[in-house]
């Protein structure tokens, strides 16, 4: 058996209000290559309060990136590092300020800055062939993981995959549960359940340990408190521990492995574009048969907070889309085996995935 040596993040700031401390925590990187950094921050804090507290300097590049609808893509990363080498060089850092996307988008041109050729080439485990640029992570959502895992996940002409080795980890996360507080409130659940789904699927697996378990279970009993519990819903209390949820779930599946809803979702994601942590949702109230406990105190969630998922989705698809979103999903033999065992290949065959879109 070949045991998971992953690198962590290097450095991981916590609390209400460390965000001001960006500044103060990348200067010593600033002697670094061109002396500037690459800020990527997601679009919805242009004009804000956020964005008039970047700490950024007047050498320093700012991208305000959309990334609603899209998730990002192996294009938009190539146009980006080529852009920003030819002004200025290589930075001495970049960034990443929002959500699961920004993040990723961050990890991404970090290691492509110093990688020749398209991002399509190193979509995959240990393609990257030099470490990327110090990169800095600052979450303004809480759910996805994207903080702490050692993939930066791209959509390309072909696939959906992720750039992922120990050089994608950031090197410094700053956790400030106050950036998470303008969330609204179906995009707080939908990313949340990103990090209950992830626990729950890291769990029911042959692949899950005592340190999986660990982060995992804890991570659990946050979601609960968030989610379910008497002072469940949207306040500062329930920020902290969603952030922390975050980071613990992230590293429970990096030493485990996530399951039937990720991958469905990685079908669902790459033939129809759909939001990662929503596409998860909408699956997984499904799932009855595979995580029936997950799934029923998932429902109670969904009740409790009085949000609508969408239903009968498959009436709109052709045979050709669910086809072709199957294909994907088939193609992530990891995570089939790890919910089914060695046997997976039984089960998890092309039409059993056909049918579990045909649920949705």
């Amino acid at each position: 058996m070949n045991h998971k040596n992953f690198k962590n993040i290097d450095k991981v700031t916590y609390g209400r209000g460390s965000f001001s401390q960006l500044a103060a925590t990348v200067e010593p990187i600033r002697a670094e290559n061109k002396n500037y950094f690459v800020y990527i921050v997601d679009n919805y804090f242009k004009g804000k309060t956020l964005s008039n507290n970047l700490q950024n300097k007047s050498e320093d590049l700012v991208y305000f990136i959309d990334v609603d609808p899209n998730e990002p893509t192996t294009e938009q990363i190539d146009s980006l590092r080529d852009e920003i080498l030819s002004k200025k060089g290589l930075p001495s850092g970049v960034i990443g300020i929002g959500g699961g996307s920004i993040m990723d988008i961050a990890k991404a041109l970090s290691l492509m800055l110093t990688n020749e050729g398209s991002s399509t080439l190193y979509q995959g485990l240990n393609l990257i062939k030099k470490p990327g640029v110090y990169h800095l992570g600052v979450p303004t959502i809480s759910g996805t993981g994207a903080e702490v895992s050692m993939t930066a996940v791209l959509t390309g002409p072909e696939k959906k995959l992720g750039l992922k080795c120990d050089w994608t980890v950031f090197n410094q996360v700053i956790l400030d549960p106050e950036l998470i507080a303008s969330v609204p409130t179906d995009w707080w659940f939908y990313t949340g359940m990103d990090t209950y789904i992830h626990c729950i699927e890291s769990h029911n697996g042959i692949r899950n340990n005592a340190f999986s378990l660990a982060y995992g279970d804890k991570a659990l009993d946050l979601c609960r408190d968030v989610y379910l519990n008497e002072n469940s819903g949207q306040n500062s209390a329930n920020d902290d521990k969603l952030m922390v949820a975050s980071l613990m779930g992230g590293l429970s599946l990096t030493y485990s492995e996530v399951g039937v809803c990720h991958a469905l979702s990685y079908g669902l994601s790459k033939i129809l574009g759909t939001r990662h942590c929503y596409a998860n949702c909408i699956i997984f109230q499904h799932l009855e048969d595979v995580y029936k406990e997950g799934v029923d105190e998932f429902k109670q969630m969904i009740r409790k907070h009085k949000i609508e998922l969408p239903q009968n989705l498959h009436k709109e698809w052709s045979d050709d889309t669910i086809t072709k979103m199957a294909n994907v999903s088939y193609n992530l033999p990891f995570m089939w085996n790890h919910a089914f065992g060695d046997n997976y290949k039984e089960i998890a065959t092309i039409d059993y995935i056909k049918d579990l879109f045909r649920r949705l």
